[in-house]
Parts: structure tokens; C-alpha cells; sequence
């Protein structure tokens, strides 16, 4: 079964007890999807100078934040891991001409455990997680996403989590539900058009064509996810745009979904086997 790739906005950590459009999707996205045999999730709150993924045989809950209700910081999520296929991704980027590390101790930050507690409530398919390089940019991330194409037909979910805006400077001006202003709305339509148009090129100089840019994404961490998800869906990805929202007026929480240009037809062939058969 090939997966498709999935790029996610998981929002603030509150995510899970707050009442909002976003975690209403979410909370209905795994039943949409085929049982992954594994997700691996490449998450903004894991910065690391070269790519690092994790093994281990039970993920840790990790709570990197402060200042929230006791409500949050009660939550766990015991995934277990996949410590058995964290060599395969690591050798994946290293023939692609990128070091890996593999750490056996970190667990799941928020940036995985709060839209997987939505997603597969469950806790009962193996995560990993995957590393971002701030500092290399989109383009090292859109390879990356590449390098790791071959996971999706072996049927692991790759999912990017960042936001799809986070200028946390206009946070606390805004309530739960309120709508995004223009100068968010502007640059979630062109990034939009983008991807939808496949202007990989136009993406990757995002800082300077899109309107609004560096005001929505102070620093690239948050963005860079999506690169992920979408490299990982090949050259000629067909895109999905799942869902639409804001939190906080300044948190777009949009979902994509990124198919390669194939999939259906590999399906389609496997279909045709198994009934042969």
C-alpha cells in the first residue's frame, strides 16, 4: 500500500482541549487514511545540525513548553516506536549524500505526540521522528523529502508538522477563533496557488516572491516540514488541500496531502495481482 505524504499545521499545545475546526479535522484524518505500517514525522520542535531519527522501542512523552493548563502537561502519548526501520531511513538519506544520526532516547515532542493524539487517539502505530536543519533551508528539505520517497510504498505515513503561518509575535492580540487577517490570509493564498500550480521553484524562493513572507515566518522552522512531506511525494506531486482554518487569528492550520504522480496506478496494479491470485 502506498501512502501518501501529509503536511499538518499542529498548532499550539492546546490543540487537543480547545474546541476548534482544526482539531475537529484531525480528530477524523486517520479513518480517511490507510493503516500505516509506521509514521514518521519530521517535526519542527526538533532542530538538530544534520538530520537525526529516533529509535527506540517506546516513545516518551515530551512536554517542551511552559506556562499552559496542568491539563497538558497530563497528557501522554505511549507510542511505540519503530527502532527496526530507523536504520533503513538513516541509510535512505545517507545514500542520498546526507549524514544521520540515530538517537536511541528522544521521544516524541509536541510537534508529533499533539496531532497524533488526534489523528490515532489509539496510540497503537509505531512512530519515529525525523530532525529539521533550520539553517539549510527549504531546498535541503525538499531532498530530503525525496531521499525518503521509497518509505511511502512500504506503507510508512511521512508527515511534515510545522504551521503553515507562526508569527507568535501577534499571538496573544487574537482569540481562540479568531479570523486571520489579510497579511496571513495573502500569503496562505499564494503559497496555496503554488503548490497547487507545482511551482516548485517559486516555493523554494518563497522569501521573496510571497507576499508577507518573513512577517509569517520569522524563522523557516515551522515551514520547513512541508518540504518534507512534499519531496517525498516526487518530482510531480498531485496535491490535496485537505483543510482550511486559523487559530489565533495567526495560525493557518491548514493540511495538505501529497500524492506521486503514480500512486493510484501502482494501486491499481496491486489490485489486478491480488485478484489474479
Amino acid at each position: 500500500m502506498t501512502m501518501p505524504s501529509i503536511f499538518l499545521s499542529h498548532g499550539a499545545p492546546t490543540l487537543p482541549l480547545t474546541d476548534t475546526p482544526a482539531r475537529a479535522f484531525l480528530s477524523g484524518l486517520g479513518k480517511t487514511l490507510p493503516r500505516p505500517k509506521a509514521v514518521l514525522v519530521v517535526s519542527a520542535h526538533w532542530e538538530t545540525r544534520r538530520p537525526a531519527v529516533n529509535a527506540v522501542t517506546w516513545n516518551e512523552t515530551i512536554h517542551d513548553f511552559y506556562g499552559f493548563p496542568r491539563a497538558l502537561y497530563d497528557l501522554r502519548y505511549p507510542a511505540p516506536g519503530a527502532p527496526d526501520l530507523a536504520p533503513a531511513i538513516a541509510g535512505l538519506l545517507r545514500g542520498a549524500g546526507f549524514e544521520c544520526d540515530v538517537d536511541g532516547k528522544r521521544g516524541l515532542d509536541h510537534g508529533a505526540w499533539v496531532p497524533l493524539s488526534l489523528i490515532y487517539s489509539a496510540a497503537d502505530v509505531p512512530v519515529l521522528q525525523l530532525s529539521v536543519q533550520t539553517e539549510l533551508g527549504p531546498e535541503h528539505h525538499l531532498r530530503i523529502g525525496r531521499a525518503l520517497a521509497p518509505l511511502r510504498e512500504q506503507g510508512v505515513l511521512i508527515i511534515g508538522s510545522g504551521s503553515f503561518t507562526h508569527d507568535l509575535s501577534e499571538f496573544r492580540h487574537h482569540g481562540l477563533n479568531d479570523p486571520a487577517p489579510d497579511w496571513v490570509n495573502s500569503f496562505a493564498d499564494w503559497f496555496d496557488a503554488a503548490l497547487t500550480a507545482g511551482r516548485t521553484d517559486e516555493l523554494l524562493d518563497y522569501r521573496r516572491r510571497a507576499p508577507h513572507a518573513r512577517k509569517n515566518h520569522p524563522s523557516e522552522e515551522h515551514l520547513l516540514p512541508l518540504y518534507v512531506a512534499l519531496g517525498a511525494a516526487g518530482a510531480t506531486p498531485r496535491v490535496e488541500h485537505l483543510h482550511a482554518s486559523a487559530t489565533f487569528g495567526v495560525l493557518r492550520m491548514d493540511v495538505y496531502a501529497f500524492k506521486g504522480a503514480h500512486d493510484d496506478e501502482a494501486r491499481s496494479d496491486t489490485a489486478v495481482n491480488e485478484t489474479a491470485s
